[in-house]
C-alpha cells in the first residue's frame, strides 16, 4: 500500500531584499509628502530674496524662511517685514516693510514718515533707523481697513506702495521668520523693528 504524503505545500518564496527595500522607500516617501507638504503649504516656506530693495537689512541671495500661519491669528504690524504677491502681477513675489496700517493716514516729507489716525491726531513721525537713504516727498494716502502701506529699506531701489499704491491684506503671504544663510547672518524673525514705541510727537 502506497503512503500517503503528508507534507504541506510549501509557502510562496518570500520577497527578495530589493523588494522590501522599494516597498519601505515608497512608504518613507509617502510619509514625508504628507507631513513635509501640508507644512510647506500652509505653515511656511522658503523664500530667496533678490534685489537690493531691503539693503542693509536684507541682501540679495539671502534665504528666509516665511511664517504663513501667524497672520491667521493676528494682524500684521508696523514694523514686519512681510512676504507678499506683487498687486500688479501676482505670480511675483515680493519682501517689503510694513509702515502704514488700515484706516491710517500716511505721508511723506524730508524723508520722514508721518501717520495720522484716531490714535494719533496730531500726526506723529516714525522712527526708521533701518534707512540710510533718503526718502522722497509722497502726497497724503489713506489706507482703508484692509489696507497696508509697505516700503523696502533701500528706499533709493524699491518698488514699493510709492509707486503702486496701498496693499491689500489679502496679497500678504507672511512674515520673514527665520533667516538660514548667510550662516553668519541667521537669526530669528530678521529685520523686525518695533517702531510703534519709538514714534515721536511733531510739535504744531
Amino acid at each position: 500500500m502506497a503512503q500517503q504524503d503528508t507534507q504541506s505545500p510549501q509557502s510562496p518564496a518570500s520577497s527578495s531584499p530589493q523588494s522590501s527595500f522599494f516597498v519601505e522607500l515608497v512608504k518613507f516617501a509617502l510619509i514625508a509628502l504628507v507631513i513635509v507638504l501640508p507644512f510647506r503649504l500652509f505653515i511656511a516656506q522658503p523664500f530667496i530674496v533678490s534685489g537690493a530693495s531691503m539693503h542693509p537689512t536684507f541682501e540679495n541671495g539671502d534665504y528666509l524662511i516665511v511664517d504663513e500661519i501667524s497672520y491667521r491669528f493676528e494682524e500684521p504690524q508696523r514694523g514686519d517685514v512681510v512676504i507678499f504677491k506683487y498687486p500688479n502681477d501676482p505670480s511675483k513675489f515680493f519682501i517689503k516693510r510694513i509702515v502704514g496700517l488700515p484706516n491710517e493716514t500716511l505721508h511723506i516729507t524730508n524723508s520722514q514718515v508721518y501717520i495720522t489716525s484716531d490714535m494719533y491726531p496730531e500726526s506723529v513721525v516714525i522712527d526708521e533707523p533701518y534707512i540710510d537713504v533718503p526718502t522722497s516727498t509722497h502726497a497724503p494716502v489713506t489706507l482703508s481697513d484692509t489696507e497696508y502701506f509697505v516700503l523696502g529699506d533701500n528706499r533709493a531701489q524699491s518698488s514699493d506702495s510709492r509707486i503702486w499704491g496701498p496693499l491689500d491684506r489679502d496679497l500678504i503671504i507672511g512674515r520673514a521668520f527665520l533667516r538660514l544663510l548667510p550662516v553668519s547672518e541667521a537669526d530669528l524673525f530678521p529685520g523686525y523693528h518695533e517702531t510703534q514705541s519709538q514714534s515721536i510727537e511733531i510739535e504744531n
